[in-house]
């Protein structure tokens, strides 16, 4: 059975899908309830979930930090984040540390099952290597590190370069992009780039994003630009992940 961890801080949301769901005939049982995100935090680290299901903003930690804290600490369980927020900046900042669905509140038992039954088939199809817990970020340390830090929290703006990494960090761009490839293997540039299409990606695999949204949610004016990067990184194009 896959072990489930529902963490919300509404409990009629916790309470109803912990409850309300017919959760054995998808093969997953519901082993512990969280009401905010350090609570989480602490259930997942001891029950161990398989697929952690979380709000995003509750009291104490939210959900995206109570995720990045334990996919630092290698936790490869799935997640699927629920959000009362309809614009694309928390489906972006949970996509990008590795959820691999989001619902918007209010939804529909529905909703959640295929969702649920999604991730599930996922789970079978792909092994454990294949899990966003388990992505190798390349080592970092120092401007690099904040670069990174920047990129991640700024990707989806279409005016970002290396100009304005530099000028957040307060260091030239030529020490910049010396030290970011000496230290990445990669130029600020393409490692900018992969972000995006990384999650770019994550938002199609969704199956309820257009190829133009995601390219906007990422940063990118110009779909057909976005459609020959996203090739040229990936071996597909958008529509074929849509």
């Amino acid at each position: 059975m896959i072990r489930v961890l529902m963490v919300d801080d509404e409990p009629l949301v916790r309470h109803g899908v912990a409850a309300g769901m017919d959760w054995a005939s998808l093969g997953c049982e519901v082993v512990g309830e969280a009401q905010s995100g350090e609570e989480g935090l602490a259930l997942a680290r001891r029950l161990k979930p398989d697929l952690i299901i979380t709000d995003i903003r509750m009291p104490k930690m939210d959900g995206i930090t109570m995720m990045n804290m334990l996919r630092e600490e290698g936790c490869a369980a799935r997640c699927i984040v629920l959000t009362a927020h309809s614009d694309f900046e928390y489906a972006r900042g949970a996509l990008l540390f590795g959820a691999d669905d989001y619902l918007l509140k209010p939804f529909r038992d529905q909703e959640l099952t295929h969702a649920v039954a999604r991730v599930c088939r996922k789970m079978e199809s792909a092994p454990a290597a294949n899990t966003p817990a388990v992505k190798k970020e390349p080592e970092a340390t120092g401007y690099v590190r904040q670069a990174m830090d920047y990129i991640a929290g700024h990707y989806a703006d279409e005016n970002i370069s290396i100009a304005t990494i530099a000028e957040h960090l307060c260091v030239s761009e030529g020490h910049l992009s010396h030290v970011f490839k000496k230290q990445t293997g990669m130029t600020v540039t393409n490692y900018l780039t992969k972000t995006r299409i990384d999650a770019a990606m994550a938002l199609l695999q969704t199956g309820r994003v257009k190829v133009y949204e995601a390219a906007a949610a990422v940063g990118y004016k110009d779909v057909t630009y976005f459609s020959a990067t996203f090739k040229k990184l990936t071996g597909l194009s958008p529509s074929e992940v849509e």
